[in-house]
């Protein structure tokens, strides 16, 4: 009798726990599939004036109506200047990304202190917020790329309107979805002469590894639940989420690629692929790390070689 108390007590343990744990997943899993269909409006945390920098607030259109919203720092001088662009991440903003905002693990990865450094070499930078991030307009779902290239596209229009802007020497950063927005926005945006691309990702990839990596065992059955929802609110299929196609269509433009070597949520050998497929592109770069953010921290660590990089091609 005794012992048949002891299992009934253990498996009374076991049910529970088992209910917390599925009970918590299943919560993550939701905030997880919020995230991907209306992505995040992550405040503005740090602002160019606390580096000594005049930001210009801007706002333009992508083609479909949606407002875009950003920072334009202008770089000294009368003679119009080359400018660079970055583009954020999911669920980022112009910022970049601030630790301890997202139900998962991550770490800062600051845009400000690199924008400090191009801006002092002579470059204009514009910061903006894509769509459905930041202080840009919501237009649901996130697109991971597809739909962002219409705000890229925007943006490289506005600032060749501009005349302190050589509209021949314009180079982009993107971190992930922000680099698989210019492989997408390339074809429809030349001539863009360099750009550097940080931890592309072919989604059906990244979101089968994410899902593991923060959800267990479970996530890559999570993930196949949580699809249905993402493309019943106009999503497109994951596996079509590809910029390897359009790495091929870049042109004349040279890529840079930067990839972490231990990243558990995008493939090294997947990023390599897209360097292969375009027409022009530098060796890539393999960040010692080992988690998803040591490749996000490159330009911010290396600032020096970018401005090298884009000196070199730009002018």
């Amino acid at each position: 009798m005794a012992q048949r108390n002891v299992r009934s007590a253990l498996a009374l343990a076991l049910g529970v726990g088992m209910g917390i744990f599925a009970g918590r997943i299943g919560v993550l899993g939701a905030k997880l599939t919020q995230l991907m269909i209306y992505g995040r409006r992550l405040p503005l945390w740090r602002s160019p004036a606390e580096l000594g920098m005049h930001a210009e607030s801007v706002e333009f259109f992508a083609e479909d109506g949606v407002g875009l919203r950003g920072w334009f720092l202008r770089a000294s001088g009368d003679a119009s200047a080359p400018t660079i662009v970055f583009v954020h991440g999911w669920p980022w903003n112009r910022c970049g990304n601030l630790a301890g905002q997202l139900p998962i693990p991550d770490a800062t990865v600051d845009f400000l202190e690199p924008a400090q450094a191009l801006h002092a070499a002579g470059f204009h930078v514009l910061l903006f917020d894509l769509r459905n991030h930041g202080l840009s307009d919501a237009h649901p779902p996130v697109t991971f790329g597809l739909h962002e290239a219409r705000d890229l596209q925007a943006a490289v229009a506005f600032l060749r309107t501009r005349g302190d802007v050589d509209s021949q020497r314009i180079g982009l950063i993107g971190y992930s979805m922000g680099a698989n927005t210019v492989l997408y926005a390339l074809p429809q945006i030349q001539p863009i002469r360099a750009a550097v691309l940080i931890q592309p990702v072919r989604i059906a990839t990244f979101a089968r590894n994410f899902a593991a990596a923060n959800l267990g065992f479970v996530g890559p059955f999570l993930l196949q639940l949580s699809e249905p929802f993402y493309r019943a609110f106009g999503g497109p299929p994951l596996n079509a989420i590809d910029p390897t196609g359009a790495a091929a269509l870049a042109g004349e433009t040279t890529l840079l690629f930067i990839q972490g070597d231990g990243d558990p949520w995008g493939s090294i050998a997947e990023v390599r692929q897209m360097a292969e497929a375009a027409p022009r592109a530098r060796p890539l770069v393999a960040v010692p790390s080992s988690d998803r953010y040591g490749g996000y921290q490159y330009v911010g660590e290396h600032s020096a070689e970018i401005i090298a990089y884009f000196r070199e091609i730009l002018g």
